[in-house]
């Protein structure tokens, strides 16, 4: 594949789901400290994944929305919550970042983590960036992240499209899509969509911004 190319982030994951499930178990620490002191009505978590986050989310909220590209991932995640507790709390939708299937001012709280830099090109990062300044209420919050350049494995200080593989069991190679950001290009998106960057930082070789509609 082309490293600037997107390819089909739905059929990546499908087709690396099982595999990619088993190796994200736990939610990430900035998350956990995100939403730690916070609560809501609603929550949704956007590229949701096996819905580690959600988890997260649903023990934050009344109910909790996991939305994701792959139908693979989403299977993953129904199970996730039916063998751990959660199922009662949390809904699991196909959906596109950049077309959110949630009403507007619906989301107290939400994260949108490790899932932007997916999308291709700007227009449609920014634009996953106003669907979810849309579904915020208005005193919402949610959290957002991308890989960074600042990130060990990278030796450039500008953003840019790559592909890295992900490795199945028996050896075959999947490429995947992402665009990693400079930590000053990832502000400059914020600043572009509607949302309103509270705090930003780099940790662990990620941009987050805690952001508002």
């Amino acid at each position: 594949m082309d490293p600037q190319s997107p390819g089909d982030p739905q059929s990546t994951y499908d087709r690396i789901a099982t595999h990619f499930s088993k190796t994200r178990e736990y939610a990430w620490p900035e998350v956990e400290s995100f939403l730690e002191g916070r609560s809501g009505t609603v929550a949704l978590d956007v590229g949701c994944g096996n819905g580690r986050h959600t988890e997260a989310l649903a023990a934050r909220a009344e109910a909790a929305v996991g939305v994701d590209l792959s139908r693979g991932l989403l299977d993953e995640a129904v199970a996730r919550a039916r063998d751990r507790g959660f199922a009662d709390s949390a809904a699991f939708v196909h959906g596109d970042a950049g077309a959110l299937p949630v009403r507007d001012d619906a989301v107290d709280l939400a994260v949108y983590v490790a899932t932007l830099h997916h999308l291709s090109p700007r227009a449609a990062r920014v634009e996953s960036l106003n669907e979810l300044a849309r579904v915020l209420a208005p005193d919402g919050v949610a959290l957002v992240s991308a890989w960074s350049t600042a990130h060990d494995r990278f030796d450039r200080d500008e953003g840019f499209d790559t592909t890295v593989d992900w490795t199945l069991p028996g050896g075959e190679t999947v490429p995947r899509y992402y665009h990693i950001y400079s930590p000053s290009e990832f502000e400059a998106d914020l600043e572009k969509s509607a949302l309103e960057p509270l705090e930003t930082e780099v940790s662990s070789g990620n941009c987050y911004a805690v952001v508002t509609p």
